[in-house]
């Protein structure tokens, strides 16, 4: 039987990874950037600018979606997202005293 080590974290390192995973790709980073300038974004736009494949794209967006990054809706044929800017606030604030106590506790002499 298989056993799932991930359950041996808690909840908040496991969606402190699942963030990070999420923006772990150069294409999900640029895909931010434009929802960031233009605030709000229609797929075949990002497809545009990207040079990538619409369905790269679309899959760069779900992952992005799926970790809560970003919101989107969908009308007909046209996908509008846009930033989950309380996602990225929260995960800056964790991220944040995550690092402040890894570096109090790394404060002794070291490599």
């Amino acid at each position: 039987m298989v056993y799932h080590k991930k359950g041996s974290f808690t909840q908040k390192e496991q969606d402190l990874a699942g963030f990070a995973k999420a923006l772990a790709h150069p294409a999900r980073i640029s895909i931010l950037k434009v929802l960031a300038r233009r605030n709000e974004c229609i797929c075949g736009e990002i497809v545009e600018i990207l040079p990538l494949a619409q369905s790269t794209v679309s899959q760069h967006l779900k992952e992005l979606k799926n970790a809560g990054l970003i919101n989107g809706t969908v009308d007909g044929p046209r996908s509008c997202y846009c930033i989950n800017w309380k996602a990225f606030e929260k995960f800056n604030g964790e991220f944040s005293v995550l690092f402040n106590k890894l570096k109090v506790q790394n404060q002794k002499a070291c490599c």
